[in-house]
Order: structure tokens, then sequence, then C-alpha cells
């Protein structure tokens, strides 16, 4: 009776996995926060104030600056005029260098 007995075909019912349809994934969505909410929550809560709630942020958050003015456009650079440019620089500032030495 403990011996494990292998079903015959006839009795094992043939299941049909077409016809079947897997239940969709449930992830939890959070909303990202853009930086106009960050920036409303910053100075709305007294908690983002604090850090561990013993440092003080009161005075950096005073003198963050908005995300208009730190915000460039995307400029592509080509590596033969970015390298002639520093190099450029590097001889021009070599070449005070040596002329201040020898006044």
């Amino acid at each position: 009776a403990d011996i494990p007995v292998i079903p015959d075909l006839e009795d094992v019912q043939e299941e049909d996995l077409a016809m079947q349809v897997a239940a969709p994934p449930s992830v939890q969505v959070n909303r990202v926060l853009t930086y106009h909410d960050l920036d409303k929550d910053l100075m709305k809560y007294a908690a983002f104030q604090t850090l561990d709630g013993e440092v003080d942020l009161k005075l950096l958050t005073k003198v963050l600056a908005p995300e208009h003015e730190i915000r460039e456009d995307d400029v592509t650079w080509d590596w033969d005029h970015l390298f002639t440019e520093v190099s450029s620089e590097l001889v021009t500032e070599w070449d005070l260098g040596q002329s201040e030495k020898e006044d």
C-alpha cells in the first residue's frame, strides 16, 4: 500500500492547456512624483527639513535653485574639437607659467 503506483493513461484525463489563461500579475503601482511635486512637498512638510530628526536642513532648502535655473541643454561633444580646445588651453597656461618664471 505504501508503494506508489504509476497510473494508466486511460485513467489520467488529458488537460487542454490551450484554453486555460493565467491570471495577470497584480502589481501595486506607485505614482512617480515630478520635480514640481517634490519642490512643493519639500517646502510644505517639515519632515523634509530635518534629517534623522537631528540635522536641520532649513538653510539648505532656502537656497536650493529651482529646476528651470539649473536645467541645461544637451550638447554633443566632438572628440577632436574637445581635445584641440583643451590642449590649446593647457599650452596657453604653460606658456604663461614659463613667462612668469622668466620675469
